[in-house]
């Protein structure tokens, strides 16, 4: 009866689609890239959106709270942060709106956080399990973005060779099978692969060996996927069903945070993330101010008016 169920499961939920990955988080490289962002004249994200958060494996109260403050920041009026802002940062994302055709513009607010601590689908997820995950532990609600969080010991399909987080649509299931939901997925890599998915707070891989950065929160892992949670935010909102701004194939499109790779402030080049603030008394960088004396490092995005990547710092 268990097994029937499942392929129940599987059989509503109609065919989804990865839309853009975020790649490991290698320096910047030696030759920047040529923009030629288009708009597919898809639809955009727009009004106040959820973000729920599904916790997959064991994570502490603290890692929790850095990645909801995050979500917190993004939303907060720019008046509320000192500057420079994770919500200054987002208002970049915000000009593809007033750029383009797709809407007014769109919101972020925290939604219902879902943790499944006992790792329900076992400790090494498909692509496809991680979309079911989505829908079957957030919902299927219209407006909303079903973020999956894998903790460290959780082994993901293409986790560390390919890339360090995805974005794509599922359908909504039995009762709303026409709806296309938003979800995220973002692996937590501080032990399995943090040269890869956690730099400049960790040695890279491959390229300049420079010495890594103190994260701004004293979490390698955690603070690694808000650099990728943050990226996959803006390219979810802006190409949320892979027909919204992107450059490049439709299969492997660059957006707004993956066209700008490795750059965190002005003057980054390989090896170096740029110029970035320092706490005093952590020695943490950032280059963003977020809620309750939060800071965070939030990468480079594609500014479609100055044509150009957008730092904070």
């Amino acid at each position: 009866m268990a097994a029937s169920r499942f392929f129940i499961l599987l059989a509503f939920l109609l065919p989804a689609f990865n839309f853009a990955v975020a790649r490991v988080l290698t320096p910047a490289p030696e030759s920047p890239t040529v923009f030629k962002f288009k708009y597919h004249n898809g639809k955009l994200l727009t009004g106040r959106v959820a973000v729920n958060l599904i916790w997959y494996g064991r994570f502490k109260p603290s890692q929790k709270a850095v990645v909801a403050d995050f979500i917190a920041a993004v939303q907060s009026p720019p008046s509320d942060q000192a500057q420079p802002s994770a919500a200054t940062w987002w208002r970049t994302a915000q000009s593809y709106y007033y750029n383009g055709r797709g809407g007014a513009s769109v919101s972020f607010y925290l939604g219902k956080q879902v943790s499944d601590e006992n790792c329900s689908l076992g400790k090494s997820l498909t692509a496809r399990q991680l979309r079911r995950l989505a829908v079957t532990h957030a919902g299927d609600r219209p407006n909303s973005i079903n973020v999956v969080l894998t903790s460290s010991d959780v082994a993901v399909e293409g986790f560390c060779s390919s890339r360090c987080g995805t974005h794509g649509a599922v359908s909504g299931g039995r009762k709303n099978k026409n709806l296309q939901i938003p979800y995220i997925w973002v692996g937590n890599s501080e032990t399995q692969c943090p040269g890869q998915c956690a730099w400049p707070f960790h040695r890279p891989i491959y390229g300049p060996q420079t010495p890594p950065l103190v994260a701004p929160n004293n979490d390698v892992g955690v603070d690694g996927m808000v650099v990728t949670l943050a990226g996959l935010l803006a390219g979810t909102a802006t190409n949320p069903f892979g027909d919204g701004y992107y450059q490049g194939p439709p299969e492997a499109p660059l957006e707004a945070s993956s066209a700008c790779p490795g750059i965190f402030g002005k003057g980054a080049y390989p090896g170096y993330a740029g110029e970035l603030l320092k706490d005093p008394a952590t020695g943490g960088s950032y280059n963003a101010h977020g809620v309750k004396g939060r800071r965070h490092l939030l990468p480079a995005l594609y500014n479609p008016t100055t044509k150009s990547c957008f730092t904070l710092t």
